[in-house]
């Protein structure tokens, strides 16, 4: 209970002298300080909130508008006509007022109601401007007079100097597609899987759908689009994500890796000293609204309300649906090491702790001798078994006491840190299978290690090579990598390390040493541990993972042949499925909907009429002109899809709202019901760098990420999570499992190498150089 005295602020006694008052100092000057920094953050909220509130428009603007009308007033000029005489008649003011004050008064008040009504009109104006899309599906590099315009508009009416959220209130909200056009599309898009017989089944079913029980479930949908921000994305957060029974790690969350050839520092403590201060760095520019807001185009914002709950967020289980619940900022961090959990503190005396008092304090946690209480080691298997087996433990032994206090811990914490004993990342004679290993590592770690409820989990290895773990409800990949690119280049290139590879930076010796949690586990909860390490640790064994970098040739070469590389890269996939299966087959391809306000995502069906046609021409021998003609036509269509989906034109989402209001009426649909069971057996997602400005790739190619990735989606089918970086690397992270015969992640990588490399043979075939490997390529050193 040490730390409960270092809480004590006073203490008194009685005596027969009186009352003796014991005061604590330091205990009270640290209340002091917390006072003075919460209310400092509630004054820049305040601030910010104001700023947003007025956007497009300035604070400041409001007294040009006061002073512009007194200035006519004393011009003898009415600008109100008439409205501030008005005013004046009914202003409930005393006698003592003279009449000029009241005038001035009645201005001033005229004013302000004339500059709200100009930011209502200017957020409007906005709010029409970014409704429209045309300009996406203009050639790249040629834009319309319509466009040009329409940018000149945007860029007028979208103010200075935006902050984080300021373009919230402006952002136009997810329309919803007619009925007609969403199952016209979701027919071409099966059309390739299925033969005359299913598909004209299909089409009956459809049909059936859109000319009765389609219009009535339209209407709820609609009334539903009136009311909400996004009709989409409160469904899509509860039913995806919290209503899922099964296990979320391997099933639902994801992660993100470290640099791929270079560690910073060998020394664990030192890179998570600088790593975790950068964090908090990025939660104070969050918190600040300092972030700028994501511009496509350089001039069309993107919504950003995922960022609100990245920090001090925690998946809570339940018994029919978990919870995602975020409280106020944190000051401390949550630190896992050899089956104990430690709550590290943050803030000194008001302070963020600097890099090298951070290392000092992480230091301490993986000197600290002390073993795990009884049945401490693995109680983070519960977050990674099945969810109603934790919801009920967690109610059952959680709910009161010393477990309560420390799983409170927990779950308030900033973000959750493990200290892993393993050593990972590309090294030794294998460097194909070290970073297979360092996926499923990251993945699933030891099924205990993590605890894979919070918003996001950081791994810290014992060779300095670091990770991240996520929690997949409360946001979408993109949202966590723009903090993970944050903190990647802040640590090496802003912070950095000594000579001896530590933090740089003096220590406060006097700093409190972190505070290890208490834990009283039952027998009963330790066999429930062990049930749900059980399952997880099955659901891991069972993952097939390979991950490599493709150097071959990168979007460089595939821009030169007038080919998006996005386009390129899924109709690779589309072949290598092919080459190993004689098949197609259903594919999804995440692509985001922030253009709208509270958009996530939105489904891009690669899997398209005009794709297989070209896959057949290509592997049934056609002639190359005719499979060059068939393959642009594919890559246009898939960009065409892929703009549509990025419009509020996609399918899935519209569907899928479709068949939640069935369920709510009771209804059943054959339609959508055999829609919605129909699995995704290739899953495929891009990680896009948002933040190119933090890495030089050019000067150093060896500071790139090797990107993220994520599970298997269905049981008998393939992850695919892929990054481009710089004009010369694509990295691909292929997951399955190994119960299925028909699945393997490496021979299916082997199918992806080969048919990138087919395919700028065809587009290329007089370019010598495309059948060459990195010769191009920068140098770089790769670890050992």
């Amino acid at each position: 209970m040490a730390e409960a005295h270092q809480a004590v602020a006073f203490q008194f006694t009685v005596t027969p002298d009186g009352i003796d008052l014991q005061l604590s100092h330091q205990a009270l000057t640290e209340i002091y300080l917390s006072g003075m920094r919460s209310w400092k953050k509630r004054i820049v909220r305040i601030k910010n909130s104001v700023i947003t509130g007025v956007y497009p428009a300035s604070p400041s603007s409001w007294l040009f508008v006061v002073i512009a009308i007194l200035a006519t007033m004393y011009t003898r000029s009415d600008p109100s006509m008439g409205l501030i005489a008005k005013i004046q008649e009914h202003l409930p003011v005393s006698q003592s007022m003279s009449t000029q004050c009241q005038a001035v008064v009645s201005a001033v008040l005229f004013s302000t109601m004339l500059w709200l009504m100009l930011i209502f009109t200017m957020r409007l104006c906005l709010k029409q401007l970014l409704s429209y899309h045309r300009w996406m599906f203009e050639q790249h590099g040629k834009m319309s007079t319509t466009t040009k315009i329409w940018v000149a508009l945007v860029r007028i009416f979208s103010g200075r100097k935006p902050l984080l959220y300021s373009y919230q209130g402006s952002l136009p909200n997810l329309p919803v597609p007619t009925i007609k056009d969403t199952v016209k599309r979701y027919l071409e898009s099966v059309r390739p899987l299925m033969d005359d017989k299913e598909y004209e089944r299909m089409t009956k079913l459809a049909a059936e759908f859109e000319s009765s029980l389609g219009n009535r479930l339209q209407w709820y949908l609609k009334l539903k689009a009136l009311w909400a921000s996004n009709y989409v994305s409160d469904w899509w957060e509860e039913y995806v994500y919290l209503r899922g029974r099964s296990p979320i790690m391997v099933n639902s969350n994801y992660y993100g890796m470290d640099f791929l050839y270079v560690t910073p520092t060998p020394i664990q403590a030192a890179r998570a000293g600088n790593s975790i201060h950068s964090f908090f760095l990025y939660r104070r520019k969050l918190n600040k609204e300092e972030l700028k807001p994501w511009l496509l185009r350089s001039a069309v914002p993107c919504c950003s309300y995922q960022f609100e709950r990245m920090f001090d967020t925690c998946r809570i289980p339940g018994i029919l649906t978990d919870t995602v619940q975020h409280w106020q900022d944190s000051d401390y961090i949550v630190v896992y090491h050899r089956g104990r959990y430690f709550r590290l503190r943050v803030y000194q005396a008001g302070r963020l702790l600097s890099p090298r008092e951070i290392e000092f304090q992480i230091q301490r946690i993986l000197d600290d001798p002390s073993p795990p209480s009884k049945g401490e080691a693995k109680l983070g298997a519960l977050t990674a078994g099945d969810r109603v087996p934790w919801a009920k433990a967690r109610t059952k032994y959680f709910s009161s006491g010393i477990n309560k206090r420390s799983l409170d811990c927990i779950e308030k914490a900033a973000f959750f840190v493990t200290l892993d004993d393993e050593e990972q990342g590309m090294m030794g004679d294998d460097p194909a299978a070290s970073l297979d290993r360092y996926a499923k590592s990251l993945l699933h770690g030891k099924c205990y290690d993590r605890w894979f409820d919070k918003s996001f989990t950081v791994v810290y290895y014992k060779n300095g090579k670091n990770g991240i773990n996520a929690e997949h409800s409360w946001a979408d990949a993109p949202v966590l990598a723009h903090v993970w690119e944050y903190t990647l280049a802040t640590d090496s290139f802003q912070l950095g390390y000594n000579a001896e590879g530590h933090c740089k930076g003096d220590v406060d010796p006097s700093l409190p040493r972190p505070v290890k949690l208490s834990w009283e586990i039952p027998p009963e909860c330790e066999e429930q541990i062990a049930q749900s390490l059980a399952v997880a640790q099955a659901l891991a064994d069972d993952v097939d993972f390979h991950v490599f970098s493709f150097q071959e040739f990168g979007k460089g070469k595939v821009k030169k042949c007038r080919v998006s590389p996005d386009g390129f890269i899924q109709m690779a996939l589309q072949l290598a499925y092919f080459r190993e299966r004689g098949t197609f087959c259903l594919t999804y391809e995440a692509s985001m909907t922030r253009l709208f306000r509270e958009g996530r995502t939105e489904t891009v069906r690669s899997c398209t009429n005009e794709s297989s046609a070209f896959i057949r021409a290509l592997e049934g021998g056609e002639a190359a002109d005719v499979c060059k003609h068939l393959f642009r036509v594919a890559t246009e269509k898939h960009q065409l899809l892929y703009r549509l989906a990025m419009t509020g034109a996609g399918i899935d989402r519209h569907l899928f709202c479709l068949y939640v209001v069935s369920k709510y009426l009771g209804v059943e649909s054959p339609f959508l019901k055999e829609v919605l069971s129909e699995p995704w057996r290739l899953s495929t997602s891009q990680t896009p760098i948002q933040q190119v400005e933090l890495f030089d790739i050019d000067n150093h190619p060896e500071y790139v990420s090797c990107g993220g990735g994520f599970g298997p989606v269905a049981d008998d089918g393939y992850g695919v999570s892929y990054c481009v970086l710089g004009e010369n690397m694509i990295n691909f992270h292929i997951s399955c499992k190994h119960s299925c015969p028909d699945t393997d992640a490496h021979k299916f990588g082997d199918q992806i190498r080969q048919a990138l490399r087919d395919l700028l043979k065809l587009l290329s075939p007089s370019q010598t150089e495309a059948s060459k490997t990195e010769e191009s390529q920068p140098k770089v050193k790769k670890e050992q």
